[in-house]
């Protein structure tokens, strides 16, 4: 039998309803997508509601918007996290089988959010005149109050919101790109003890009043604590090829080939070329990070729905040159309502789509892990099950 290829849209932030610890997280009211529909409910996603994306949000949550004349074509249904946060990494590596069952560590909401010591090892170290910021913020707020400051003085911006993080803002123009880089990977050795899960180069370009991010974020992530599926599929020949974030959220362990691209848009542009050369056997894992950070963080309802209508038909497109053999899997890592207060993330269900001409279209219900869809990667590619899991290849 020809082996296809698997290939995995993540659709970052798109969650489909509470999940049922919710209310641990103060998010028990949110629902990302079943928000965006109820604000916008005449959205035309035709493809994702073929592939059983609406039938998913009425099981997990109830609200329907199902048509009635819709045949759903994949597997569908929804997941539920293990991992004790609601961040990217958690997210992505329990996909692979690795749920993170411990605490990150997390920086307070307070007038100065870092501790002293790593402030002033930070400048040390980094050569730096001092440091800007300091606390929790929005990133596209912050630059819009500090850049200009941050021009003048040489001091990077530094910021941090309710994920594990540790954030560093730089003007690509007078500060550098890659002494912005540089600043990063020595905090990222500095933060270490304090268990958090990221650093990240938050660049930006322009003059006061026109600050704008670029596409050179840089994110440097501590390592899994065990191998990922994406490793046993390495150690076992397939071809792992990451697209957009997806390399820096695994610190690249497992990874054979990585490639960036700026946008949804361009994300999808790249994934439908690899997936005409890619070799059988090979699994492409794509995050569509727009639906997290220009839109759920940003709190943006009509920029949300405009990006889902988008992706749909790219989607309708990639369908059609899909080999016979391919399977393809659209999920999401937590959820970002537009619609709730603040800019974090939200503890939500996960859509679980599987689709491919070998599939038999149906539910699979509610899957009790992210782990299960790693799960059932391994199984189609019939490498060693992961420890996390149940999969539903066949169900």
């Amino acid at each position: 039998m020809k082996v296809g290829r698997v290939c995995i849209l993540m659709m970052d932030s798109l969650g489909i309803g509470a999940a049922s610890d919710a209310k641990r997280y103060g998010d028990e009211k949110a629902n990302t997508l079943g928000h965006i529909l109820k604000a916008y409910p005449h959205i035309k996603i035709p493809t994702l509601t073929k592939w059983g994306l609406l039938h998913a949000l009425k099981q997990s949550s109830g609200m329907d918007f199902c048509p009635v004349a819709v045949s759903v074509n994949a597997k569908y249904g929804f997941a539920a996290e293990q991992s004790l946060g609601k961040d990217t990494p958690s997210g992505h590596w329990e996909m692979m089988g690795v749920p993170v069952l411990f605490d990150w560590g997390y920086f307070p909401d307070t007038t100065e959010s870092f501790p002293a010591e790593l402030i002033h090892d930070l400048v040390i170290r980094a050569g730096l005149p001092g440091v800007l910021g300091n606390c929790h913020a929005s990133g596209t707020n912050i630059i819009d109050q500090l850049g200009e400051q941050h021009q003048k003085t040489g001091k990077p911006i530094v910021y941090t919101s309710a994920d594990s993080v540790f954030q560093i803002a730089a003007h690509e123009k007078t500060f550098g790109l890659q002494r912005l880089y540089e600043v990063c990977e020595i905090a990222r050795q500095l933060v270490d003890k304090y268990q958090i899960g990221r650093v990240i180069a938050r660049p930006f370009v322009g003059s006061v009043g026109r600050f704008k991010r670029t596409a050179n974020r840089k994110d440097y992530t501590t390592p899994p604590h065990r191998d990922t599926l994406l490793d046993v599929l390495k150690l076992h020949g397939h071809q792992v090829i990451a697209i957009g974030k997806i390399a820096d959220i695994f610190a690249h362990q497992g990874i054979t080939q990585t490639i960036f691209a700026e946008d949804n848009h361009q994300l999808f542009d790249v994934t439908m070329k690899v997936m005409q050369t890619a070799e059988p056997g090979s699994l492409v894992f794509t995050n569509f990070v727009d639906f997290d950070s220009k839109y759920g963080h940003r709190r943006d309802v009509q920029g949300y729905a405009k990006a889902l209508e988008d992706f749909d038909v790219q989607l309708q497109q990639f369908e059609q040159q899909l080999q016979a053999e391919d399977l393809v899997f659209i999920v999401a890592d937590h959820g970002c309502d537009p619609t709730q207060p603040g800019s974090d993330h939200t503890r939500e269900y996960i859509p679980v789509m599987m689709y491919g001409n070998q599939v038999a279209p149906g539910f699979i219900g509610k899957r009790n892990s992210f782990s299960d869809i790693g799960q059932t990667i391994a199984a189609f590619f019939d490498v060693p099950a992961m420890p996390d899991g149940t999969s539903f290849l066949h169900q």
